[in-house]
């Protein structure tokens, strides 16, 4: 299967999952708005978030990639199968002990500050989701010894599972709780912890399938010296993972201090833009760990670097007319999914700003997930850590200037063009490392690949705003004049792509998984 083949898979199961997410987001918007309750849920769940970009996705599912696909092709499954257990094992105790110090740290605040604090209002919701941390690492590094034996699918899947549990809690539960207080948000909290169980269990047979079982094994990190290898390799990447998730909590509470409803505008900001970038970019970055891991095994630059390029101008072509478009429809398309119920038009005002914002991180986000693989699979994590915390320090800057200088219904906008100008700077900065290193990328190649794709994109956006804003002026329904718009757009953009960018858009059509099939 190409490359874009295996992408295709990804995505098509993480497209599912995104559409759940943001169904859950509309429904989340509709019972909550952007008041102060959803900003605190928005706070409590980073923290869970940031064990699962620590030790599940992050650094320990980076480090753990190469090291497993090598046991099993140098040793045997057994030993891999121990090798599993074993980091299984240590990540239980490790998490179950932070939980254990979380949860006294919740009280403690919970206690320091006023009762009637916006503060106060997070430390419960946070308790109940402590525990979700451990649940979806270990989901997670399922996922990963799935994705070394080419099992994309599934491990693209489970995060269904936790929209489907968050959805019936919203929609089974909700409505016959009193709306004042606790009630409805906790039972949110209740429904996201029974998904991370669901999380684990759902994989469990697709394992089997594999050769593998969810055992695991207390023997402590020295008893292995493959489990020493990952815990020395993903030490400093843990540090620059630890330091960009802190940084993401840190935002948050910037956030919560400039306003009260930022971290919900933010938040659902936040979940169109990861529409397309769960569908291409964080597919891609699933794919190419393994694919690149292969390669650098192989002792393959040439490969490796081809791979790199390809996969680069892919995304280019693909995300383009998404972050232009996202730029041009923004306040549209927020009030087309959100403006109903708590989430009235100045919510969508706040939200549409952020999205706005967003939109051109969308090729900075994805093209990061591209590059990062690339030393993930020769077994340096401390490069992109390095260079990600001297992004970080100056994406905190800006986003302190933003929160102390800006107007108030701006600052958010700030802290999320920060957060895009810090992922350029940090894709640029690893491009250049490469390049030192003896790589060579077709960066000339790429940069006219972009601003052929950009400018094709931004025709399409202008076509594609003028038709919105010309049905909306004659009465045309939003729920109608958004999608003809969308529509409209999608179709200039291919012809405009073809003339403008061929040999990319060419590269596309051929790495098409249905084409290929039609070839056979």
């Amino acid at each position: 299967m190409s490359l874009l083949g295996k992408v295709g898979v990804v995505s098509g199961m993480t497209a599912v999952s995104r559409v759940f997410g943001l169904a859950r987001e509309i429904l989340m918007a509709h019972f909550f708005g952007t008041g102060t309750i959803q900003s605190a849920f928005v706070i409590a769940f980073r923290i869970p978030n940031l064990f699962r970009r620590l030790f599940g996705e992050g650094a320990l599912g980076a480090a753990f990639v190469p090291v497993f696909a090598e046991i099993e092709r140098r040793e045997g499954r057994e030993r891999a199968q121990l090798f599993l257990a074993r980091i299984l094992g240590l990540l239980v105790c490790v998490l179950a002990l932070l939980i254990g110090v979380g949860v006294a740290v919740t009280y403690a605040v919970q206690w320091g500050v006023a009762p009637d604090s916006r503060w106060a209002e997070a430390m419960p919701l946070t308790r109940i989701m402590l525990p979700y941390a451990l649940l979806i690492c270990v989901a997670a590094i399922l996922s990963a010894a799935l994705n070394v034996h080419d099992r994309f699918a599934v491990p693209a899947l489970t995060p269904v599972i936790l929209n489907v549990f968050w959805i019936a809690a919203l929609v089974g539960v909700c409505p016959f709780l009193p709306e004042e207080g606790f009630w409805r948000i906790g039972a949110v909290c209740w429904g996201i912890l029974l998904a991370g169980v669901a999380q684990v269990f759902f994989q469990l047979p697709e394992l089997r399938r594999v050769g593998y079982g969810l055992r695991l094994a207390f023997t402590g990190w020295r008893a292995s010296p493959y489990v020493r290898q990952v815990l020395l390799q993903m030490g400093p990447a843990s540090l620059g993972i630890a330091l960009a998730q802190i940084n993401i909590c840190v935002d948050g509470w910037l956030a919560f201090y400039g306003a009260e409803w930022a971290p919900s505008a933010l938040e659902y900001a936040d979940r169109i833009i990861y529409l397309p970038l769960g569908l291409f970019g964080t597919a891609f970055a699933t794919v190419l760990l393994p694919t690149f891991s292969r390669q650098a095994a192989a002792d393959d630059r040439a490969a490796l670097t081809a791979t790199l390029d390809r996969s680069m101008r892919n995304l280019l072509v693909i995300m383009a007319p998404m972050a232009c478009g996202l730029f041009a429809l923004a306040s549209p398309i927020v009030a087309v999914l959100y403006e109903r119920g708590a989430f009235d038009a100045q919510s969508t005002v706040w939200t549409a700003r952020a999205v706005a914002a967003y939109a051109f991180g969308l090729i900075a986000f994805s093209s990061a997930k591209t590059v990062i693989p690339v030393f993930y699979a020769h077994k340096d994590l401390r490069t992109p850590v390095t260079v990600a915390s001297w992004c970080i320090l100056g994406n905190f800057a800006l986003n302190l200037l933003s929160v102390l200088l800006l107007p108030e219904g701006w600052r958010h906008v700030g802290i999320a063009l920060s957060t895009v100008l810090n992922s350029f700077a940090n894709t640029g900065i690893l491009l250049a490392i490469l390049i030192r290193r003896g790589f060579r990328p077709d960066l000339r190649g790429l940069a006219s690949t972009a601003w052929r794709t950009l400018l094709a994109a931004g025709l399409m956006a202008v076509a594609a705003h003028a038709c919105q804003a010309w049905l909306d002026g004659v009465g045309v329904s939003r729920f109608v004049g958004v999608p003809v718009a969308i529509a409209v757009g999608g179709a200039l953009y291919l012809p405009l792509v073809r003339l403008l960018a061929s040999t990319a858009f060419r590269e596309v059509l051929a790495d098409l998984p249905l084409r290929r099939r039609g070839h056979r």
